[in-house]
């Protein structure tokens, strides 16, 4: 399971500032099930949906870093929780850029069939980035 968990890593950290995206460790029926989605909504996106979505972080957030906090594997599966880092000097979700720094964490659990991952489902804190960006208020 540990070239699953590289893989794995390798594509969260494609969020990452001056990282390229590198479809070949997904299955070409990759489905990507965020709550909620990087463009504002819960749902499900193919990979070439999820890709633009990278894209369109890289210009949001440019100096993203992205940190692997843990990483559990079992079966086909990989879990790893992860914290995300950077400012936003681009538009994001419409909003022009703030020029706030955020910080937010989440998890992401890869299937993976063949090598290759077919699979994610993630969980991350779309709230406290909400906050951070001025967009939302504290409970």
């Amino acid at each position: 399971m540990e070239n699953e968990k590289a893989l794995a890593r390798r594509a969260l950290e494609m969020w990452a500032v001056r990282s390229s995206i590198d479809i070949s460790i997904f299955s070409p029926a990759y489905l990507n099930h965020q709550e909620p989605v990087a463009k504002g909504y819960v749902g499900t996106v193919d990979l070439e949906t999820w890709t633009k979505i990278v894209v369109s972080n890289h210009e949001a957030f440019p100096d993203l870093k992205v940190e692997i906090l843990a990483q559990i594997a079992e079966g086909d599966r990989v879990s790893t929780h992860w914290r995300f880092k950077g400012t936003q000097l681009g538009s994001y979700l419409g909003h022009p850029p703030s020029g706030r720094s955020v910080d937010w964490t989440g998890i992401q659990i890869d299937r993976f069939e063949n090598g290759l991952i077919a699979e994610s489902w993630v969980v991350w804190d779309f709230h406290t980035q909400l906050v951070e960006l001025g967009l939302s208020k504290e409970f």
